[in-house]
């Protein structure tokens, strides 16, 4: 019997009445169906009585979430996305997202448009698009102490947020630069459309092999964003005398105290996406973010007198 999987965000009622309809209709076709909430995948926050909440990123898959599943819908907005992937992707599992958020710039359909995707899966017709992942790891006294997989970005900032902080970063083997700022982002080619590009960075294409560095508000007008092969792992050293808080995905994060280092590397899973058409970014691009939209007052030929 083939298997499929759901998940779905449990906030929302038109993600839960989806996502009891899709489970009934798989199980009439004969599917094995297993559902289970997004909530898996956000691994919450630390406090400062406990500064580090830790989940291991190969203990996150919910039960019956296996190699064997053919595929898994996810019903939510980009959040649930994120969340889904942090508990699926080391399965090797293809993900179709369903929109039942606002923004949506991670999924593929809408919940209108189930009946016919529906079709479409179970007809394997369909293309599957990998994209990069990071491992987010954080080392104290040379152990790991948290660590999680990061689809978006990895954000590092002070409490409160407009307090300058000082960093020390070691790109691959270069020689180590220092950075003043209100905070850093490490950002996947997926993330340079969410939190860095509203901190100034640029819009990176799926399937380039890089990440991208971008400082919030520097203290300097040399520190920019900077893009760099994603096979060199960057290691962040807090130089402050307070402790930092660092979020992934915007629904992970601790704290990390002066003495922690950070250690972002290309993960060797991957968030396989299910598409039902040739993926075109630009296209996304231009329905999310407006990319590229005409001008309105756009001249035209005339001739002059």
């Amino acid at each position: 019997m083939p298997k499929a999987g759901i998940i779905y965000n449990d906030t929302k009622p038109t993600a839960c009445r989806v996502a009891e309809d899709l489970r009934d209709k798989l199980r009439r076709y004969g599917w094995e169906v297993v559902v289970t909430t997004g909530a898996g995948g956000i691994l919450g926050y630390s406090s400062p009585e406990k500064p580090i909440c830790h989940s291991s990123i190969d203990l996150l898959a919910p039960p019956g979430f296996d190699a064997e599943m053919r595929f898994a819908i996810v019903l939510g907005g980009d959040g649930t996305v994120l969340a889904a992937f942090r508990q699926i992707a080391p399965a090797g599992i293809p993900l179709l997202t369903v929109n039942t958020g606002h923004m949506g710039f991670l999924t593929e359909t809408y919940v209108n448009q189930l009946p016919q995707a529906l079709e479409r899966l179970l007809a394997e017709d369909y293309e599957i698009e990998e994209r990069a992942m990071l491992t987010v790891q954080v080392f104290r006294d040379e152990y790991c102490v948290w660590e999680a997989l990061c689809l978006n970005e990895m954000v590092l900032h002070r409490e409160p947020l407009t307090c300058m902080c000082h960093f020390e970063i070691e790109i691959g083997r270069h020689a180590l630069v220092d950075i003043a700022a209100d905070g850093l982002i490490i950002s996947t080619p997926t993330g340079s459309t969410a939190y860095s590009l509203s901190a100034g960075g640029p819009v990176i294409a799926p399937g380039v092999p890089v990440m991208q560095l971008v400082p919030i508000c520097p203290h300097s007008l040399a520190s920019r964003a900077l893009v760099f092969a994603d096979h060199e792992p960057v290691t962040i050293y807090p130089v402050n005398p307070n402790r930092l808080v660092m979020v992934v995905d915007g629904n992970a994060g601790c704290y990390v105290l002066p003495e922690d280092r950070l250690r972002l590397a290309r993960s060797h899973y991957r968030a396989r996406f299910i598409r039902l058409q040739a993926p075109e970014f630009f296209h996304v691009l231009r329905e999310k973010l407006g990319w590229g939209l005409p001008h309105i007052a756009k001249p035209t030929s005339v001739e002059l007198p």
